[in-house]
């Protein structure tokens, strides 16, 4: 099944009727449920539209004319976090000479950083002087107290400061649990070593002869409180630098843009060229591009002709011949001729910007994931608190007295201390995605994980994923007077002289087949049409050729050759049937034939064509094994990418689409219900890498693809696709075996220690293997072999 996309604009519109839009810097978000609340709050305003990405802590807001900014901003600053506008883009004088931006030095992930090193330095004394009887030296409890005091407030600060945040809106979170679980135990400790037993240096105390003492106080749970400060440090630092990537895509896109443009000017009728930078460049300017360069912004050639490469936004490797008259992309690159260029589009409006836009658009309407542990959280914290509200109650109703009871409360609450839960995601995602970069398969964090699971659709772009992305040499055409080694010899000598893809191709061919290409003379390039050149006949080459027929030593006995390679009707005046045959036939399977002509005659062609992957059909028929249905999604044409599907046994084709076409056929397949995984290379793939459900780059691609996607490819090999989906469904599963086993635990210990039936020591054994299964657990994800 071919579908044939429907023309789009290349505007993005906006599908909301409020007059104005505005995208909001938000702070102080530490998960989803986060972002939900600020989303919901600025929703209740009349004609507001908000959606808030936590991921880049962004929220695009269209409003009405009866809204002010400052009204949106107060209403996130209400709601008990940051917000205010993005600021403006720096001036073009504030480039340096170069025309580069000066790189930005704040780090936002180095507070978490630093909290996370100091937090372990700390922790890991602690946990393992708890844990070794062998290394409790006199008076340990009080260097343990020293060491955690830190640990527990200006490690764990994120998670209290997240907690007085949501306790002011009366939500509860995996913060508030954590937050509530590391206080109970450091503050019971304190208690245990000041008012019990647990402080004693031998058998003495130091306040012995301060204060009364009750033997009940006897043990303290200072590396429960570190341990688990610690372990969910490292998720969220882990957590924190995928989000700090995720907005550099967009960076690396307004990368490709050309940072200096060659202007025409007009001085007393005469004209000149000015070298600027780029935010000079206004619309209807005139603007040199030579070969090599990128063409600064979208417009049309006003003289010269070329072969522009423009893979950038169409994805294939063969440049568009474009003459006078024909519109340009900005960003592309001018392969060869001459061109002057009128500046039609600058700025946001240029179609690079468009692909930047749409890649921004696809990551804020990209909901985050709420974590599962904060939606149980939300439900499991105000149980907790009760329970342990209603131990003391009854105990104290019973008359077993203050200690016992409040005893048996805090044991409540620090049972309640999620340590096996900070373990469950940190540990299986490092071992995961350490796994994972074993195999050559990066994964971006927990919310890729969760995509794969419910992923049934799989559209692959064509070049560079399905296909090799490189032109190689198909077949060789010859007619009677010529042999297909000859043919190549002069064709690549002619050819040699050229930067063209084609040409590079053919010259490369020629060098395999270990035939020697003579030196050309002459050389002449006709941008858009080919080459003509004048090849010698050395007295080797004729050699190479003895044998071949009377014929063919009539071509290639002149000392020197004019060679023509190129459009036919440019090499040559007339074609024999058979190169005409050959001509149709492999323009209808998508291919690329050059003819090539001695003197005018054409005596054969070479068709270049784009290899398909060799393991690409075996790779397409074990993702279907994996319960997903593939789809080819291209810019190339329909001849073209029905050859390769067919080839590979993909029987779904979307042809002929740019950047906002792929993403559209993303959108139309989410709009029927399906989740989508995209997988591609290219600039022109990272919208629809972005708009996926799950995005997958491969690691040969564009720095941009890779920004965009949540799983890159490291090893350019298209099995990796079925590696990284499977390792990432198994990680996502032994994530969600440990939260279950976590939370398990919690759920069976608390009625105990309500019972007031838990020994302090049973307690912080069953807490210690509920750690060391969730760890083990995790660890068998090293077992994971590709297949």
């Amino acid at each position: 099944m071919t579908i044939t996309p429907t023309p789009t604009n290349s505007t993005p519109t906006n599908s909301t009727t409020a007059a104005n839009h505005v995208d909001l810097d938000i702070g102080g978000m530490t998960c989803a449920s986060c972002a939900n609340r600020i989303e919901r709050k600025l929703n209740k305003l009349d004609g507001v539209s908000a959606s808030v990405n936590f991921a880049l802590e962004r929220a695009a807001v269209s409003y009405p004319d009866s809204v002010t900014t400052d009204q949106l901003i107060d209403v996130v600053t209400n709601t008990g976090y940051e917000a205010k506008l993005p600021a403006p883009p720096p001036a073009a004088d504030d480039t340096d000479d170069t025309g580069e931006q000066p790189a930005a030095t704040d780090d936002p992930t180095r507070d978490l950083r630093n909290r996370m090193i100091i937090s372990a330095a700390s922790a890991i004394p602690v946990v393992l002087i708890a844990m070794i009887p062998a290394l409790q030296f006199p008076g340990w409890q009080w260097i343990s107290l020293a060491l955690a005091w830190p640990v527990v407030t200006w490690g764990a600060w994120p998670f209290h400061r997240a907690t007085l945040k949501n306790l002011r809106h009366g939500a509860a979170t995996m913060d508030t649990l954590v937050s509530l679980g590391v206080t109970a135990a450091f503050l019971w400790s304190v208690y245990a070593l000041v008012f019990g037993t647990a402080g004693e240096i031998g058998m003495v105390h130091p306040f012995e002869f301060v204060l009364e003492r009750t033997d009940q106080l006897g043990n303290i749970y200072l590396e429960a409180a570190v341990a688990i400060v610690t372990f969910l440090l490292i998720g969220r630092y882990l957590e924190a630098r995928a989000k700090r990537e995720s907005g550099a895509a967009l960076r690396a896109l307004l990368d490709l843009g050309a940072k200096h443009v060659t202007i025409l000017r007009d001085s007393g009728g005469h004209t000149y060229e000015d070298r600027v930078r780029i935010e000079k460049l206004g619309v209807g300017d005139q603007f040199v591009v030579r070969p090599g360069e990128k063409i600064a912004t979208d417009g049309v050639i006003v003289s010269g002709r070329s072969a522009i490469d423009t893979s950038m936004v169409t994805g294939e490797p063969v440049p568009v011949e474009a003459v006078e008259g024909d519109p340009v992309v900005g960003g592309t690159i001018n392969t060869s001729g001459r061109l002057v260029v009128e500046a039609r589009k600058v700025g946001a409006d240029t179609q690079l910007a468009q692909i930047a836009e749409l890649v921004s658009e696809a990551q804020n309407g990209k909901a985050a994931s709420q974590r599962l542990a904060d939606r149980i959280s939300g439900v499991f914290v105000p149980i907790v608190i009760a329970i342990a509200v209603a131990t003391f109650g009854f105990w104290l109703g019973t008359g077993s007295g203050v200690t016992f009871a409040l005893t048996a409360a805090v044991a409540v609450l620090i049972i309640a201390c999620p340590c096996a839960l900070g373990l469950a995601t940190p540990t299986a995602l490092m071992v995961g995605t350490g796994r994972g970069s074993q195999l050559g398969i990066l994964i971006r964090g927990p919310q890729a994980l969760e995509a794969t699971r419910s992923i049934d659709t799989i559209m692959l772009d064509k070049t560079g994923t399905i296909t090799t992305g490189q032109l190689q040499v198909t077949d060789v055409v010859t007619t009677a007077d010529t042999t297909s080694d000859e043919l190549l010899r002069l064709a690549a000598a002619a050819e040699s002289g050229s930067e063209h893809p084609i040409a590079r191709a053919i010259v490369a061919h020629a060098e395999q087949q270990g035939i020697t290409v003579p030196t050309a003379t002459d050389f002449h390039n006709t941008a858009g049409l080919g080459v003509t050149a004048r090849v010698a006949d050395t007295d080797q080459n004729v050699g190479a050729d003895q044998g071949a027929g009377a014929d063919t030593n009539e071509v290639t006995d002149s000392s020197g050759l004019t060679v023509s390679v190129g459009r036919a009707e440019h090499v040559a005046e007339e074609l024999p049937a058979e190169l005409v045959t050959a001509l149709e036939r492999s323009r209808d399977k998508g291919q690329t034939p050059v003819v090539v002509a001695i003197d005018g005659r054409a005596v054969g062609l070479v068709v270049v064509a784009d290899t398909i992957r060799d393991n690409a059909a075996d790779v397409i028929g074990r993702l279907r094994g994996l319960g997903l249905d593939p789809v080819l999604l291209t810019g190339d044409h329909e001849a073209a990418a029905r050859t390769v599907a067919d080839a590979v046994g993909i029987t779904t084709v979307i042809a002929g689409v740019l950047p906002e076409g792929k993403v559209d056929a993303v959108r139309a397949q989410q709009a029927k219900g399906r989740r989508v995984a995209m997988v591609g290379d290219g600039v022109n793939d990272a919208a629809a890498l972005a708009t996926a459900d799950l995005g997958i780059a491969m690691g040969a691609g564009t720095d941009v693809a890779i920004q965009a996607s949540d799983l890159t490819l490291v090893r350019d090999d298209l099995a990796s696709v079925v590696d990284a989906i499977r390792l990432s469904r198994s990680t996502l599963r032994t994530i969600r075996v440990n939260l279950v086993w976590a939370f398990g635990y919690n759920v069976a210990a608390i009625p105990i220690a309500a019972a007031g039936l838990l020994n302090p020591m049973i307690a912080g054994g069953a807490m210690a293997l509920s750690s060391v299964l969730v760890v083990g657990n995790s660890l068998l994800l090293k077992r994971f072999r590709s297949r």
